[in-house]
């Protein structure tokens, strides 16, 4: 359980907390492609920065498609890039939601993900057909994510727009991330923070 003595608002990341993801995934779908450096080549950063673009919204899909290519100099169909990259999203776990839905009871429930088009397409879908919300925003008070707000986490600029825009007070408010990187941002602009390290949302509220 964490205190959430003073807590008025709580601020979710996405992945690996409300969803379940492996980027590994993602990494061998690609290699059985042939794109054999992928791992350095994309999610490393080391010979592009296309995985920040797409966070940032930067880059369309067909741009993000076609540097694919690019990068790994094979002919590779849209159709093809689109699951490879997808792979890595897994389950929505109905409990999860069913938690946010009994939090929102009590606190003020919000969302801030670094995330990209094409796994946005993909996870909105399931949220409409698997639980029949129309979009993250009838879920969540407020949904944030990179690829709109062009600011991504750890920076203190996303942290600061998230608290202005929805007039929230830092000393007020939990933020629960699973990248630790991203928690030492938050922590910095004066949030509350948890980071999730192998354990549930659901082993972290006693609420009924």
């Amino acid at each position: 359980m964490i205190d959430l003595t003073g807590v008025k608002n709580i601020i979710f990341d996405y992945g690996g907390v409300i969803i379940n993801i492996d980027f590994k995934l993602t990494i061998n779908a690609f290699k059985e492609l042939g794109f054999l450096n992928v791992e350095e080549c994309v999610f490393q950063s080391k010979g592009s920065d296309l995985l920040v673009k797409m966070e940032k919204g930067h880059i369309s899909i067909k741009e993000f498609r076609t540097e694919i290519r690019n990068i790994s100099k094979l002919n590779l169909t849209d159709v093809q890039i689109d699951f490879a990259w997808n792979a890595l999203l897994l389950d929505m776990p109905v409990k999860r939601i069913n938690l946010i839905e009994k939090l929102k009871t009590k606190y003020r429930i919000f969302l801030l993900s670094n995330t990209n088009k094409l796994h946005y397409n993909s996870y909105l879908k399931t949220l409409q057909t698997e639980f029949g919300y129309t979009d993250f925003n009838a879920l969540f008070e407020k949904a944030w994510f990179s690829h709109d707000l062009g600011l991504i986490k750890p920076t203190a600029e996303i942290y600061n727009y998230v608290l202005n825009d929805a007039s929230i007070k830092p000393q007020e408010t939990l933020f629960i991330d699973d990248c630790e990187v991203n928690i030492i941002g938050a922590r910095n602009v004066g949030l509350k923070v948890h980071h999730l390290y192998k354990e549930d949302i659901l082993n972290l509220f006693d609420l009924f």
